[in-house]
């Protein structure tokens, strides 16, 4: 039995002392929110935290029956909890080489929509959420087609014989990209560091 939820992704800013961390400091406080995103989803979705463990090829793996996602960037993270295997990405959209528009997507995809670098990033991150929901890495992005563009926000996915409803939500120049099997959406997003004084507790961590 299909088991009906209402998703909760989270979006979170990363502060400015943390936007000035370089190098593995700076992807470890990247880390650190991208997990209090985590928590958040689960609180707003009313899930029991976990250990966030991850098995072969680095897939992570569902705690008590729940599955999990989490992406970051500079500036912004997000994370989401799911009922069944779910993939969320976030990227900034902002011009990059341009043989990058023809190895993320073939003619026929091009096709479909305008070829804009706000649409590169809505097909990268749409892919690449649908890879993290299967639990496979980048080298199998290609592989994974543009099936068809339902509206500005939504669009179908095909990869491993399957086709995956992705939907987008856009803010201050940035897309996030969520599988999501047909449930309903409720954006949850902070877009000023101040408001994290508060913050979620962060789920534990398997010891190493």
């Amino acid at each position: 039995m299909r088991i009906v939820m209402k998703l909760h992704p989270v979006i979170l800013p990363l502060t400015t002392e943390e936007q000035r961390l370089r190098g593995r400091a700076r992807l470890q406080a990247q880390s650190r929110r991208a997990r209090e995103a985590l928590a958040r989803s689960c609180e707003a979705s009313g899930v029991r935290l976990g250990l966030l463990e991850k098995g072969d090829r680095n897939i992570p793996l569902p705690f008590h029956g729940t599955f999990w996602s989490l992406s970051h960037k500079p500036r912004y993270v997000a994370a989401v909890v799911g009922p069944a295997p779910i993939g969320i990405d976030i990227e900034e959209i902002t011009p990059r080489t341009e043989g990058l528009l023809d190895y993320i997507a073939s003619k026929a995809e091009w096709a479909l929509a305008d070829r804009l670098w706000e649409t590169f990033f809505r097909f990268w991150t749409a892919k690449e959420a649908v890879l993290k929901a299967i639990g496979v890495g980048l080298a199998h992005l290609t592989k994974a087609r543009i099936h068809a563009i339902l509206d500005n926000d939504n669009l179908i996915v095909d990869y491993a014989s399957r086709l995956w409803h992705v939907r987008h939500f856009r803010f201050q120049n940035h897309i996030v990209s969520l599988t999501h099997d047909g449930h309903e959406i409720a954006w949850n997003f902070v877009l000023e560091p101040h408001a994290l004084d508060d913050p979620v507790p962060v789920p534990p961590q398997p010891q190493a």
